[in-house]
């Protein structure tokens, strides 16, 4: 094991892909020599060379149409979308070329296409740069959507990302990405599609994503030491596609179950996962469902008002003791 950074994952994921596979090439704005806005593409120029590693102009949609294009013609390219936010400028390329061209074309045009982006708030960047936008992408059919939670999952799931041959779009919680755990070192891969119990727990089920898993885990210690709840803790990773395997067996195993997001509270990924149980596993319910979410607000800039709006550990006991009343 090594020590590595959310933001160092990124680059040792990507590094890891490129040295394996010489079709594997890098695109985005200012990920060449600058590093990337968020550092997380340091030193890839110096050992790929530009032709691999590319910086591009400020077009959103001139580094999707030629990702695009490089995977239709049998590369596997790894493009980035500095902030989720300005999928919005390109989400025309995203959803009617990339998701639909394999089905439109019978199978002649594959997509072995990874699209990275920052996402989702914490940073204090406003409401502009600070969208949790995973549940747009959840939304269309043919497109698969992992958002890692720590930085062994973000080479693993990068890496597998990179490996498969459709399109992902891969969100990374920019608020995490100075935040440091163990990472296998050589080759890392996590399967896409596989949830991941990251605490084990008897009384309620907590499914989180991204950066609302340390929150829930946090969370879950508080209930046990202070309240004597046990809570497990299961860590999404992947939206699709969804284990909803994982999920149920700790449902059937508690009776209860809360989800935690970061996105608006309308048509959240956590409202998927609640019709799914309710559908499946209603009679082993011991409770109504609980939902913690943001509000259906823009997310402020300001740090308390940011701060109040996204989900917190302390929320989120204070929904699981309502609960358990």
């Amino acid at each position: 094991m090594e020590k590595l950074s959310y933001r160092e994952a990124v680059s040792a994921a990507i590094a890891q892909e490129m040295r394996r596979d010489d079709s594997v090439v890098f695109l985005g704005e200012d990920i060449a020599a600058a590093g990337g806005v968020f550092k997380t593409t340091e030193g890839l120029l110096d050992e790929f060379g530009p032709l691999r590693v590319r910086d591009t102009p400020i077009s959103e949609q001139a580094i999707l149409g030629a990702a695009a294009g490089a995977a239709m013609t049998g590369l596997r390219p790894i493009a980035e979308i500095m902030f989720s936010d300005f999928f919005a400028v390109c989400w025309d390329i995203v959803v009617n070329q990339i998701a639909k061209t394999r089905f439109m074309s019978d199978g002649q045009c594959s997509f072995p296409l990874v699209i990275r982006s920052a996402n989702g708030g914490g940073a204090r960047f406003g409401a502009q740069h600070s969208q949790s936008v995973e549940n747009w992408a959840m939304a269309v059919p043919g497109l698969k959507v992992v958002a890692p939670s720590n930085a062994a999952d973000v080479k693993g799931l990068l890496a597998a990302s990179i490996r498969d041959p459709d399109p992902v779009l891969f969100f990374e919680q920019k608020s995490m990405y100075g935040l440091k755990s163990d990472v296998p070192e050589g080759e890392h891969v996590v399967p896409l599609g596989q949830a991941a119990v990251a605490r084990e727990g008897s009384d309620v089920t907590i499914v989180a994503l991204a950066a609302m898993v340390p929150r829930a885990l946090k969370a879950a210690e508080t209930l046990q030491n202070e309240h004597n709840i046990s809570a497990e803790v299961i860590d999404v990773r992947s939206l699709v596609p969804l284990d909803t395997t994982t999920i149920f067996a700790s449902v059937t195993k508690t009776g209860r179950l809360v989800t935690v997001e970061e996105n608006p509270r309308l048509c959240g990924w956590g409202a998927e996962v609640s019709s799914l149980v309710a559908e499946e596993l209603f009679w082993d319910l011991d409770s109504p469902i609980v939902r913690v979410t943001t509000p259906h607000i823009p997310l402020p800039s300001a740090d308390t008002l940011e701060d109040a709006v996204m989900p917190s550990p302390a929320r989120i006991i204070e929904n699981v003791l309502q609960m358990a009343d």
